[in-house]
């Protein structure tokens, strides 16, 4: 099967059978969100949403947070993975927000990757959610799905999956894709134990069929 095949194949199924693909994490805007999925690294959305309540009642937005000590957010986020560090970038993104813009989260890529904890990943995240903008981020879940089906044939690093999946996924779907593929990945296509037995996507998937064998 050819690539173009597979792409055509997995975005009619995910569009007719997930037509609403959306973040899990819980925000109120564009500063919310970057918190959120800066200490969602390597940590569950669902841990995530536990801390940000309280988090977000005492520092909702970036001013508040420039305003705080490490110590503070550390005391906060400490249930999450690697607080300290997490502490620092948030810090230092509020901080950054408010002296180098204005206090406004920008929207291109370039300056969000200025950011402290902001890396092309969820630079992407936050463009595609919050400005519709047609990109793809791609984390271990959209990285390891994509690898799976055939759709990114030889390649090595997020980067080179991300750069494949903008080619070939037209920019209208670009936004859901990224949601469509992370949220297979963290229910159906697993790391560990894929449910191929109830996932819709085996028709067009090459790890599928290097498993089961052409014949399936």
């Amino acid at each position: 099967m050819k690539v173009r095949e597979r792409y055509t194949g997995v975005l009619g199924w995910f569009a007719e059978n997930m037509p609403v693909a959306e973040t899990e994490l819980s925000y109120c805007d564009p500063f919310q969100l970057i918190v959120a999925v800066i200490l969602s690294a390597q940590c569950t959305d669902k841990r995530v949403n536990m801390i940000t309540p309280v988090l977000f009642d005492k520092f909702p937005d970036a001013p508040s947070m420039a305003a705080a000590t490490q110590e503070e957010i550390f005391d906060l986020i400490r249930s999450c993975s690697y607080p300290n560090n997490k502490a620092k970038h948030l810090r230092g993104m509020a901080q950054m927000i408010v002296n180098r813009f204005g206090g406004v989260v920008p929207s291109g890529r370039d300056e969000l990757t200025q950011l402290p904890g902001v890396g092309r990943k969820t630079a992407n995240v936050i463009s595609s959610v919050v400005w519709n903008n047609p990109v793809i981020a791609v984390d271990t879940h959209v990285f390891r799905v994509a690898s799976r089906l055939g759709l990114t044939p030889g390649a090595t690093t997020p980067l080179q999956a991300e750069l494949r999946l903008t080619k070939e996924i037209p920019e209208e779907q670009r936004p859901l894709a990224h949601h469509w593929l992370l949220l297979h990945g963290r229910y159906t296509c697993t790391a560990r134990k894929p449910a191929c037995s109830s996932c819709g996507l085996t028709r067009w998937c090459a790890w599928y069929r290097k498993v089961t064998g052409p014949g399936v």
